[in-house]
Order: C-alpha cells, then sequence, then structure tokens
C-alpha cells in the first residue's frame, strides 16, 4: 500500500504499511503502521519525528519483544501504541486504522488520552483533533459522515492521496 496522508490539524496522518518506509516529509505526523511494535521499529520511529505513532502487537511475542518499542518511544517522550493481532492484519495499516482495537499503550500514550479497549480512531484522534486546514478531499468524505480517518482509507482504497 502506498502510503496515504491526511492532515486532520495541526498533525498529519500518515497511514503506513510498514514503519521503515518513514520519510523526513512525516515530520510531526501520527503515524498508523502495520509494522509489528518491536524494538527494530522504534529505531525507524525514531529516525523521524513524530507526533505519535500505533503499531501491531504481533501477538506479544518472547519477553513482550512485540511491543519493546512502546517503551524506547517513551523514553524519548513520543506517545506510542500497538493494536491487539486479533484486531488487525498484520503488516495492513488500513486494516490497523479502520479495525484496529488498542491492546497497549506507553506512558506518553496515557498522558494523550489513549487507553487499551480504544479503537485505534478514537486513539489517534487524541493527537490529531479535526481543524480548518484539513484537505478539502478529506473535509469533504468526512462531511458525508465519516470520520477524516474514515474519508483516508475511503480514498487508499481507490489509489488515492490526499
Amino acid at each position: 500500500m502506498t502510503p496515504v496522508t491526511a492532515s486532520t490539524s495541526d498533525a498529519p496522518l500518515i497511514v503506513i504499511d510498514s514503519i521503515a518506509a518513514l520519510e523526513p516529509a512525516h515530520a510531526g505526523a501520527v503515524a498508523v503502521t502495520g509494522s509489528h511494535g518491536g524494538a527494530s521499529a522504534a529505531r525507524y520511529a525514531l529516525s523521524v519525528p513524530l507526533r505519535g505513532v500505533v503499531f501491531n502487537d504481533a501477538g506479544g511475542g518472547k519477553d513482550r519483544a512485540g511491543i519493546a518499542a512502546l517503551a524506547l518511544l517513551d523514553e524519548a517522550g513520543v506517545p506510542a501504541a500497538a493494536v491487539s493481532h486479533l484486531s488487525a492484519r498484520i503488516g495492513d495499516a488500513a486494516d490497523t486504522l479502520e479495525s484496529g482495537r488498542i491492546a497497549h499503550v506507553n506512558e506518553a500514550a496515557a498522558r494523550a488520552g489513549m487507553r487499551a479497549g480504544q479503537t485505534t480512531q478514537e486513539a489517534v484522534r487524541r493527537l490529531t483533533i479535526p481543524s480548518p486546514s484539513m484537505p478539502e478531499a478529506v473535509r469533504g468524505l468526512a462531511g458525508e459522515g465519516q470520520t477524516p480517518q474514515e474519508a483516508v482509507r475511503r480514498l487508499a482504497n481507490k489509489g488515492g492521496t490526499c
């Protein structure tokens, strides 16, 4: 999937299957990924200053390796969360955004209002508050009873970006 970006506030939302595909242009964004939340994912997430990031817990793994990034990102003050692997397909950021249920949050994410049990969309809203700076394409779709995140998914399924 090609990364899809939408500005839903002063923090753009990037929906990206692999955290390794982050680019400097994504600085300041909230990233919803399909990636596991392991230590290697933290290194990628820290390579670009993000406002927050959502991973997949990948089933947890031995010694909670599937969510090791959360603690590492917390040390840097970056809100990070992981959805349950039972709620969203690993490697599929659009599914993480659409179907994901938060299973783990770091302290920075908790301070921002993210909680286990929230949908990814609910959690991401804690970091992105809709504003007039939202691109017209997303604002128009969201005006039809959709959240900006739903609008992004709709565009992504059509191969578009905003």
